[in-house]
């Protein structure tokens, strides 16, 4: 029997040496595989919890072994996460918890059902417990301290009530011990079994996406930016199952949403059979790991999705040594002491999915030295790739060949801009973050010369300060090109927001005071003139085309040329 089957948990204060003593016989006992709990050993742990006046929870496997007792407070227990368990939104987990309630109500609280679903118990019994025996002696029992019993399982998806379970009872301890528990639990499994909603690939990502609307926001922000997480998580592979707004002045510094807006979205999660839940910011250490306690299932936050998305996109050494060492940054405060091992295998890691995948072709076994380490070695070969992208500059600068860059919030049309100016087949896709490694292209300007078009990844709201901290030798492309042609796309709801991401990004890169020609795109699309009259006064050098349909090259290639001029460009090679 493994360590953690011998030894009580929880509350333990106040307890007797003896009463310990006693629970921990209670490992021995051994439980019929037809029986939910047998009467003598309900007796057992209502009259301990009598005697304490605290909750004592037992889970019994499917052998019939007790693998953890626990104990809670008066109204409530806390229970610990258990080892070699089933796993599967469409699978019990093989463990039954049966727990005392020493008020002498036997009916089930939410937080109970709530647990139920967290673990995919598959049943939780409450035992209420009454010396007096009132509710057994209406059916002629009369057991010393356990007096009654409520009884819930899972149903696949939900209820005709709407509910994620079943309730059977109150009824007599004595009772529910001689129903055919295994019984019962083949016809559930068959249940769940033949539900089409649960038959799902365990490869997919099934999430449900979680915003905190806080009193700096307001709705439209908040719809937006759950939008945009909508359309990372997609990016990502996911499929979206769910949204969740919680409107709150300020995170909680425990859960960052509330703790009871986290148990409504573990009951989601079950309702749904998601398998991951996303939120819409970045997240403390200890705010993730809270969360993941509470909702059951994998927890990541905006961050996290970003870099995932960055380290399926990255094809380069460049590229992937940049992701590399943000996602090392970003794990580090959560793995530092934890004595965790990360598996990071290029397209996905052990369990695959979101959050687990790396560019890394090796096994990094992960410590807070190693870690240390491994960020040292990858900084030093990012200040190489720096050093190499300065000669370039300066090779190009000696070539006399003006660098124009483009720029732009993700998914605006860049790379099919590029494209169309290049005669070149760098990926476009309707997705965000489609390009990431750093493109250059030659491209001829109206009077034959020649010029250099750079194609980065795209900014986005929010972006991961370890990202920008790890790409910065390429973004820092952008703050040396002699001109920065910056794309939006003016029917975005929120393109004002998308320019002034762009703008404040561009200050943190030092390239703000650079030439900046604003490329309207799409602009074949504004249906409101008064939306393009607005755009053209507010930003710097306009210029209206249409990258999909190739209209207006011939304005901006002039726009070009003669901002290159008025900055004295030295002589054009052609």
């Amino acid at each position: 029997m493994e360590d953690y089957f011998i030894k009580v948990y929880g509350k333990l204060t106040g307890l007797k040496k003896s009463q310990i003593s006693q629970l921990e016989k209670l490992y021995k006992k051994k439980i019929q595989a037809n029986q939910i709990i047998t009467f003598e050993l309900a007796e057992t742990i209502a009259e301990i919890s009598h005697e304490i006046n605290k909750e004592v929870a037992i889970i019994i496997n499917r052998r019939g072994q007790i693998i953890n007792i626990t104990v809670g407070d008066a109204s409530s227990i806390s229970l610990p996460k258990f080892k070699n368990v089933r796993e599967g939104i469409s699978r019990l987990c093989g463990l039954r918890c049966i727990h005392t309630h020493p008020d002498g109500s036997s009916k089930l609280s939410k937080l109970d059902l709530t647990a139920l679903a967290g673990y995919r118990f598959d049943a939780i019994a409450a035992i209420g417990v009454d010396p007096e025996s009132k509710f057994s002696r209406k059916f002629g029992d009369n057991p010393k301290f356990a007096d009654s019993i409520e009884i819930a399982h899972l149903v696949p998806g939900k209820d005709e009530a709407g509910n994620l379970w079943r309730i059977i009872g109150p009824t007599t301890v004595r009772k529910a011990s001689l129903e055919d528990f295994e019984k019962q639990l083949e016809e559930i499994e068959y249940e769940f079994s033949k539900s089409d909603s649960l038959i799902i690939s365990s490869d997919e990502e099934r999430a449900i996406l979680v915003s905190l609307q806080t009193q700096e926001l307001n709705d439209f922000q908040t719809k937006d930016s759950l939008f945009e997480l909508s359309q990372l998580a997609i990016t990502a592979g996911a499929e979206v199952l769910g949204e969740v707004v919680q409107k709150k002045a300020t995170p909680d510094s425990a859960t960052y949403i509330g703790s009871g807006k986290a148990k409504e979205i573990a009951l989601l999660v079950q309702e749904k059979a998601a398998n991951i839940v996303i939120i819409d910011d970045e997240l403390l250490p200890r705010q993730q790991k809270t969360l993941e306690d509470i909702i059951g299932v994998k927890t990541i936050d905006r961050t996290e999705l970003i870099l995932d998305i960055f380290a399926q996109r990255a094809k380069t050494r460049e590229g992937k040594l940049q992701v590399e060492l943000a996602q090392l940054k970003y794990l580090y405060p959560r793995l530092v002491g934890a004595g965790l091992s990360l598996s990071r295998q290029g397209g996905g890691g052990i369990g695959g999915g979101i959050a687990t995948r790396g560019p890394g072709e090796t096994k990094l076994e992960i410590d807070r030295r190693r870690i240390r380490e491994r960020i040292n070695i990858l900084e030093a070969e990012v200040e190489q790739i720096k050093a190499q992208r300065n000669y370039q500059r300066r090779q190009r600068q000696a070539n006399k060949v003006p660098v124009v860059s483009i720029v732009g919030y993700t998914n605006v049309g860049k790379s099919t801009l590029l494209n169309a100016l290049s005669d070149s087949d760098v990926l476009v896709e309707n997705k965000l973050f489609a390009t990431l490694d750093p493109t250059i292209r030659k491209i001829k300007l109206p009077d034959l010369s020649t010029a250099l078009l750079t194609d980065t990844v795209g900014f986005i709201q929010r972006l991961p300060t370890s990202l920008v901290a790890a790409f910065r030798a390429t973004l820092e492309e952008t703050s040396q090109a002699d001109v920065i042609v910056h794309v939006i796309d003016p029917i975005h709801p929120a393109c004002n927001e998308h320019i002034d991401t762009v703008y404040e990004i561009l200050v943190e890169l030092n390239a703000y005071d650079k030439p900046i020609i604003t490329v309207i795109n799409k602009s074949d699309l504004i249906k409101d003139e008064s939306v393009l009259d607005e755009l053209l006064d507010k930003v710097p050098n306009p210029v209206t085309i249409s990258a999909l349909n190739r209209k207006g090259f011939g304005k901006l290639l002039i726009k070009i040329q003669q901002i290159l001029a008025e900055q004295k460009t030295p002589e054009l090679r052609t």
